[in-house]
């Protein structure tokens, strides 16, 4: 698609760019830019959001020792 081209249907462009297509500009009959979509950003973690879903135990009990067969198995090498 030449310059004069894109800059009419600029709109339409960078929506199906955002929709996954890359499409390439030429200028004098060469190709001299790509517009393509950009890359998702990474997902933001949220604190508090599994809150009420998972139950665990209380702190007192995660502060516990393991008991001896749990920490035995923790010695062996994995299959």
């Amino acid at each position: 698609m030449n310059v004069h081209e894109a800059k009419t249907h600029f709109s339409r462009l960078i929506d199906a760019a955002h929709a996954g297509e890359t499409i390439v500009v030429a200028k004098g009959g060469r190709p001299w830019a790509r517009l393509m979509p950009l890359e998702q950003p990474m997902p933001q973690r949220q604190p508090g959001v599994l809150a009420g879903r998972i139950p665990l135990p209380p702190p007192k009990a995660l502060l516990e020792p393991l008991p001896e067969e749990e920490l035995a198995a923790l010695e062996q090498p994995l299959p």
